[in-house]
């Protein structure tokens, strides 16, 4: 089957296909797509030219590589399929982690000068700790998401799946099934949901258990479950300790710490701390936690229903963070600003969320108040699904749906 090519990803790492000094490092999220870009990047390299031999695949998950586990047998399947190759050879390994020790073997590989290298591993953290006291300066980390809602449609699109011509219908449709790829096509939502508890449980058994020791899985589950059921909320370290020991888990402060981190790590929630906008400084404490997928949320849950406050506001998170942009929650005095967004040239932009802001000149007010009361001239934005558009003090109102659609950049 055809592959559908990521540009959002492709135009990040494409200068650095014939790079051979620099191991390219995808992480992400289990089942986001980092094995199908890596077959992406090896069809650009073919239609380029590059003779098939050259290109060579090796799946530590699958079957006749699962029995690598150790550095020196990594190190005579490369050189068993790369010895008698000339030229430049562009070698991807799946999985790596599988491989204890694995850092040595790529970086000797990278020394010779003659393989470009590109890894994928399914969180930061069993790579990043090693890679950085090895491999400091010689690798490239790149983060892939699953589909923002841009990607959700143009790979319905590109696959030929209806796409409905009532957009909020097909926001409503990519909210309650997720974009993992995977997922799109299952046509049922209950296959959906049962394609993501299986995400989740692979995460588990696979980036969790096998790489860290947890001592109350019952209480892990409880902490990972609250975090899901409360994404977009304001919490602490102490608020969280506070409600799980209140409905009868007890757990410390450290351990809860602890879990986080590990949900972190494995890539099923991402922290959004608080920056205060008038000291520029950023603030302990409280923060948000956002998911991966939103189907993370519904296929845990019974529920079925909506909030479009904290759900809109995760989508945007999501865009923002695949756009390689830093996010984070502004405070302004008393009030907030939904995100405040730093984009590569180091350009700022503030951000307020909203469903609508028709329905009364309160909650239009409400949206606007934050961020008239911030004085700098970077550019604010009020996102909503009206497609009604206010013009007020030399704010931006925009259609999110449309926003997002046209992978519009602040």
């Amino acid at each position: 089957m055809k592959l559908f090519r990521r540009e959002l990803y492709l135009s990040k790492i494409r200068g650095f296909y014939d790079e051979t000094d620099l191991i390219k490092v995808i992480v992400g999220v289990r089942r986001s797509g980092k094995s199908s870009l890596m077959e992406t990047i090896s069809e650009e390299l073919a239609e380029r030219g590059v003779a098939p031999e050259n290109l060579i695949f090796i799946n530590l998950d699958k079957r006749g590589f699962k029995e690598i586990k150790t550095p020196d047998q990594l190190e005579k399947l490369i050189e068993d399929k790369t010895s008698s190759v000339k030229g430049v050879k562009y070698l991807f390994i799946d999985e790596i982690q599988n491989v204890a020790g694995f850092e040595e073997v790529v970086n000797g590989f990278r020394e010779d000068g003659d393989c470009s290298i590109f890894i994928t591993g399914s969180n930061s953290y069993l790579l990043s700790g090693e890679l950085v006291t090895k491999l400091t300066g010689r690798y490239l980390e790149f983060e892939i998401f699953p589909l923002n809602f841009m990607e959700y449609e143009q790979m319905k699109a590109f696959y030929k799946k209806e796409i409905d011509t009532n957009h909020l219908i097909e926001l409503n449709d990519y909210i309650l099934g997720g974009g993992f790829p995977r997922a799109l096509f299952f046509d049922d939502l209950e296959q959906k949901r049962k394609y993501t508890e299986e995400i989740v449980r692979e995460i588990f058994e696979k980036d969790i258990r096998k790489r860290v020791k947890i001592k109350n899985v019952a209480a892990f589950e409880t902490l990972r479950q609250f975090l899901i059921n409360n994404f977009g909320a304001v919490m602490s370290v102490h608020s969280i300790q506070k409600a799980l020991s209140k409905s009868g888990t007890a757990i410390s402060e450290a351990t809860v710490s602890k879990y986080l981190k590990i949900l972190e790590d494995a890539k099923i929630v991402y922290e959004c701390q608080r920056f205060d906008i008038k000291s520029r400084r950023s603030l302990g404490g409280e923060k948000k936690y956002y998911l991966s997928d939103l189907s993370f949320y519904y296929a845990l849950n019974t529920d079925n229903s909506i909030n479009y406050g904290p759900v809109l506001e995760n989508i945007f998170f999501v865009y923002a963070k695949s756009r390689h942009y830093a996010v984070s929650i502004g405070r302004i005095g008393n009030l907030e600003c939904d995100f405040i967004v730093r984009t590569a040239p180091m350009s700022y932009s503030y951000i307020q969320i909203s469903y609508t802001i028709m329905s009364s000149r309160e909650t239009e007010d409400r949206e606007y108040r934050s961020l008239e009361n911030i004085r700098d001239n970077y550019p604010k934005y009020v996102l909503t699904t009206d497609y009604l558009l206010q013009k007020r003090n030399g704010i931006i109102h925009k259609n999110i749906i449309d926003f997002l659609k046209n992978g519009e950049s602040l």
